[in-house]
């Protein structure tokens, strides 16, 4: 086996950021919870590189249903741009995570429950989880 490598997920949004983590020998995707898009995004979103170790991000690519990119992927891109992360990054196609990520979370989202970012956070488990499984396998 390999060194062991730290993976780091976001499902990047205009309110809010999903984070998630993981490693190439477990690979299991926790989530982290989500990160405010507020002006401190960038400086939040350094400190969890730096917590987690990670050596590589992880970040979903929205797309449409024709695989086309969209206004949402330029603004992905331009976001990471702005990141700048001194780990490569490496884009994850994300089309539907949102809509997974509501149903395996049972239901309706509570105000409070989006609020803490916690369909983001799922999104961003979702995108590293497809991440793992083409990269690693089962």
């Amino acid at each position: 086996m390999g060194k062991t490598e730290y993976l780091l997920a976001l499902d990047v949004g205009e309110k809010r950021i999903g984070v998630a983590q993981a490693d190439s020998q477990v690979r299991i995707a926790v989530p982290l919870g989500a990160v405010l898009v507020d002006g401190q995004e960038l400086t939040a979103l350094h400190q969890h590189i730096k917590d987690t170790r990670a050596d590589r991000l992880i970040v979903g690519y929205p797309r449409n249903q024709s695989g086309e990119p969209t206004k949402q992927t330029a603004f992905v891109e331009q976001f990471v741009a702005r990141l700048n992360p001194d780990v490569p990054v490496h884009y994850q196609d994300e089309s539907l995570t949102s809509v997974l990520a509501k149903e395996r979370l049972g239901g309706p989202i509570s105000r409070r429950q989006r609020e803490k970012g916690v369909v983001d956070a799922e999104a961003a488990v979702i995108i590293l989880e497809d991440y793992l499984e083409q990269t690693y396998g089962h």
